[in-house]
Formats: C-alpha cells, structure tokens, sequence
C-alpha cells in the first residue's frame, strides 16, 4: 500500500473533530518553529503552511530581501522531508532541474543511465524562478502537475509529499522573464510579500546581529503530512458553498453570466478551474484550523485572492489604469452574494 493511500486509510477511520485538532495542533507547532527564525510575515507562513497541507504549491513574489527565501529555509527544517533548492539563473538549462541521462561504463558495456537532478527531493525551493529562460521554467510543469519526470523515454516518479516553493522578483525589475499562464495556473497560491514594518524591522535586526542563531526543531514526517492532506480532502462542502466558490471563479471571465462591469471592462482572461479547486481545498484548510468538518462561505471568502490573483490577466485598459488583479477580486467579494437558493 502506498503512503496516500496508507494515509488515508488512517484518516478515514479517525472522527473528523479529534482530527481536525490534531491537525490545528501541527499546523500551529510547525508555524511556531518557523516564526523561531521569521519576523512578522504572518500572513505569508500561513499561506505557505495552507499550500503544504491541501498538496498544492506556493509562489512567493517580492523584491530581494524581504525573507522569502528564509522562511521557505525555516519550513525546511521544521519538517523531515528530503529538501533541495535551485537557484534560477539565465544559464540554467532544464537538465540542471530535473537530471540528464548519461553513458556510463559497466561490466556489460556502455549504458544509458539517469542521474537525477534537483528536483528529485520533497520539498523544492525555486529561487528567483522569473530568472531563468522560459524553456526553463518549464522544465517544472510536469513534476508540479504529475508529480513525475519524463526523461528519454521513461517516467520517474517523484516521492511524496512533493511541495514546490518558488520565489520571483517583480516582473518590472531587469533580468526578469515573466512565468507563462501555464506555469502560473500549476501554483496553488500566489502570496505577494511586502515590507516589515518599524517594530519587526527592529525585531529582524534584534535577531540577526547579535551573534544568536535560532534552533528550529523538526515537528512533522512525511507520514503525518500524507495524513493531513488526506484529511482535507475528508472536510465537507454543503452544495451552496460549493456554489458560491464556482460563481466566484465564473465571475473572472469577461461577458460571462456572473461578470461584473470591472471584470468586463479590465480583464482579458479569468481563472481556470484549477482556481475552483484552489479555493475549496484551501478553505477546507481555514475549517480544520478553526474546528470544524465543513466549509464555511467565510472560508471561501478568505482564500480569494491568493487563489486566484495569479490566475487573472488584466487588459491594456486595466494596466494602463494601473489597477491589480486584487483589487478586481475583492470588488467580485463585495458585490457577488454568496447564497442564491430560493432566488428568482
């Protein structure tokens, strides 16, 4: 039997509500060890910590030095997961990410052998990923969506949990190529990292130049992750939630039924279904750490824009006005109600 599968045995035999705490407990030890390291961000390390426990994957954009790379270092060693970073480069070549096939010398001759490359690990951090080429990035798409890696013919699958971390710098800065929708659309959250304010920037200083190092303690397995995620996907979702995050993604796509004035007059594309997927797992996580076995539209609510930010392009209008792909987001939450039944 395989680990999910073992996984969610255990899981399925467990009541939803000792779960849930269980999970709430983890979730909160993992975040402390992080926060041993990382100075406010707080919303940040829950994003990341939602994608880990829903099986999904995290970009982070900000400009250099605002700690992205630190706490995806953090979670690293909070967890007993094989970790690997690549750092994105403009010679980076795809081989350099998932391995090359080489021929070696054996007793029986000269062979065709695979050496695997970074990406083989469970927890990969993308370092400055809007760096590399766009054949580069896309040497990613299939270990994101498969979980797999296809090399001279043959298919090697990636152990799991496997959990993507990527970094980018803002796309108006030089040197930069920006991610395709295609490789957008495989992250699972897009979490945009702004600036410390005046008592953390204190703390950070505090913290990194006094000579004391931070000893993270590692708190989860692999096993226990598995079954976390199983959990999940074990959250109920009444039929009218399950409506409301549909119509909420529905109305990112212009002239659509659910459109309202400002999508279709910024927008050019809206999100894909993977954005309806995106909300209700990670809304099911918001359940769990809150206690309960089913979803709320307040849960729905709150995973929004990270979810889907990403997944939104604006028109020549919208950039031109300046607008965010935010801002028409959170005009759709203000204005699409979120229960219909017995409507006309």
């Amino acid at each position: 039997m395989s680990d999910l599968a073992s996984a969610t045995t255990i899981e399925a035999n467990a009541p939803i509500e000792s779960a849930a705490e269980r999970f709430r407990r983890d979730f909160l030890a993992t975040k402390a060890e992080i926060r041993k390291a990382v100075v406010g961000h707080e919303e940040i390390v829950d994003g990341v910590l939602i994608c880990l426990f829903a099986g999904g994957h995290a970009l982070l954009e900000g400009v250099p030095g605002l700690g992205k790379t630190l706490l995806i270092r953090s979670l690293s060693q909070a967890l007993h997961l094989h970790f690997s970073r690549i750092q994105f480069t403009p010679d980076l070549m795809p081989a350099d990410v998932t391995g090359t096939t080489i021929v070696v010398e054996t007793e029986r001759g000269r062979e065709f052998q695979f050496r695997r490359g970074p990406i083989f690990a469970q927890i990969v951090l993308a370092d400055e990923i809007n760096r590399a080429t766009p054949k580069t990035q896309s040497s990613l798409l299939e270990a994101m969506q498969e979980r797999s890696v296809t090399a001279g013919g043959q298919t090697h699958q990636l152990e799991r949990p496997f959990f993507v971390m990527a970094t980018q710098n803002p796309i108006e800065q030089e040197g930069t190529y920006p991610l395709p929708e295609a490789q957008l659309d495989r992250f699972f959250f897009k979490l945009v990292v702004g600036y410390s304010s005046r008592d953390e920037l204190g703390e950070i200083l505090q913290r990194t130049t006094t000579g004391e190092a931070p000893t993270i303690e590692r708190v989860l397995d692999a096993p226990a992750i598995l079954s976390h995620q199983a959990l999940v996907r074990r959250v109920a979702v009444a039929p009218h939630v399950q409506d409301y995050a549909v119509r909420l993604v529905l109305s990112t796509h212009p002239q659509g039924q659910f459109a309202t004035p400002k999508v279709n007059q910024f927008l050019r594309f809206g999100a894909s279904p993977r954005a309806a997927q995106t909300i209700t797992l990670s809304a099911k996580v918001k359940a769990l750490l809150a206690g309960r076995g089913h979803v709320s539209v307040e849960d729905i609510r709150s995973v929004v824009l990270p979810s889907m930010r990403h997944r939104c392009l604006l028109n020549f209008e919208g950039e031109a006005e300046g607008l965010t792909t935010d801002e028409i987001l959170q005009n759709i939450v203000e204005t699409l109600p979120p229960d219909v039944r017995g409507a006309a």
